[in-house]
């Protein structure tokens, strides 16, 4: 996909679309993913805001980091942000993107106008038994081993395995998949499962009292669909369930998460 600009700060991959002057949205991908995992609704996105896309630690073509809690995640986002300038943005967050989204929000109230959360279960007890192939992917003894050798094909196994159908996995999804280390991305999983066993991601947004935007596929087989309800308590919440949607909404139904991304920042300004 072809971008306005690159930068690089504080170890963070971070690519621009869109006018500079325009109002920011900021998109941070989920576990085991990258920037690229955007593809497919930035441009409609860049018609209107200032796209950040960043790859989170360890992650794409950002440096690793000396630790993959939630909220140290946060806090080089913040950092990368501050260097930015920029005015308060909506933040939208894919997955476990969602939780760095959020805590964000809490370190850096004034960083973020909005939060938007895709397919971000609201508490461990949510997650599904995975697919096959990301059990054999992540869990010992053969993960280790599979990682090392896995191949192109095996990649876009593991990001279809979540979705519901067929889907065209971006090229450099794949590459920047492959440079993520087999440690990094079990401890990343760890790290995420402590953040919303501390405290449920509903709990967190309520706390906060920014306007948000839950998109949950209806047919998610990482996170139990029926979650998704946690978060209708949550003030100033709007949920979208997506029906025939896994768990990659901007692979799967690009025109319509883009759209409910658009008219979300939109509500905002």
């Amino acid at each position: 996909m072809q971008h306005d600009d690159v930068t690089r700060a504080h170890g963070t991959h971070v690519v621009h679309h869109g006018p500079r002057q325009a109002p920011p949205l900021v998109l941070i991908h989920g576990s085991g993913s990258s920037g690229a995992s955007w593809n497919p609704v930035v441009p409609a996105l860049a018609d209107r805001y200032h796209v950040i896309r960043v790859d989170l630690p360890g992650h794409g073509h950002s440096s690793p980091a000396p630790s993959y809690g939630v909220p140290e995640q946060a806090g080089r986002l913040a950092a990368v942000l501050d260097d930015l300038g920029l005015p308060p943005a909506t933040v939208v967050g894919h997955s476990s993107g969602g939780y760095v989204a959020t805590a964000l929000a809490e370190q850096r109230p004034d960083l973020v106008g909005s939060l938007a959360l895709i397919s971000s279960g609201p508490s461990p007890d949510a997650l599904l038994p995975q697919p096959v192939v990301l059990r054999m992917l992540i869990a010992p003894p053969l993960g280790p081993l599979l990682w090392s050798i896995r191949s192109d094909a095996m990649l876009r196994k593991g990001v279809t395995a979540t979705c519901n159908g067929p889907v065209d996995v971006p090229d450099d999804l794949v590459a920047e998949v492959r440079g993520i280390g087999y440690r990094t991305f079990r401890t990343v999983l760890r790290r995420n499962t402590a953040y919303i066993a501390e405290r449920s991601v509903p709990d967190r947004l309520t706390a906060l009292g920014v306007p948000v935007l839950v998109i949950f596929g209806a047919a998610d087989p990482r996170w139990n669909p029926s979650s998704a309800r946690r978060y209708d308590t949550v003030p100033h919440a709007r949920v979208e369930r997506l029906p025939g949607v896994g768990h990659f909404p901007m692979l799967e139904a690009p025109e319509t998460t883009g759209e409910l991304l658009l008219a979300f920042a939109a509500a905002g300004r």
